[in-house]
Order: structure tokens, then C-alpha cells, then sequence
């Protein structure tokens, strides 16, 4: 499981975005988001951080740091 701190993001429409934007990374398994971070799951054999960022960054926002 990784945790990634993500700025930018202020209200209930921004955790949506940034929920579906997540969860349209193949392998990506989203378990939770609020304002400011994402708790997600992924099969490192179909995807990658710089993936998840790279997602979270079209949608708008950016990734702080991932744990």
C-alpha cells in the first residue's frame, strides 16, 4: 500500500478527480482519498509511481511525495 501527499486539492470535487484519475491507471487498486491524499494499492508489474503521478498531475494536481 503507498500513500501519496497530494496539493492542490480543496474540496469534494478534487478528491473525485483525483479518485477517478487514479483508478484509471491499470493495475491501480484506489483504497481511499481526501482532501490531500490518496491510499492506493498497484501491481508494480502494470504500473509505476511516475505512472500514479503522472495521473494526478493531468488531473490537475500534484503529488508532494509518495510513502
Amino acid at each position: 500500500m503507498h500513500s501519496l501527499a497530494i496539493t492542490g486539492m480543496s474540496c469534494g470535487h478534487c478528491v473525485d478527480a483525483v479518485k477517478r484519475a487514479l483508478a484509471a491507471v491499470p493495475g491501480v487498486e484506489v483504497e481511499h482519498v481526501e482532501v490531500g491524499s490518496a491510499t492506493v494499492k498497484f501491481d508494480a508489474a502494470r504500473t509505476d509511481v511516475a505512472l500514479l503521478t503522472r495521473a494526478v498531475e493531468d488531473a490537475g494536481f500534484a503529488v508532494a511525495s509518495v510513502t
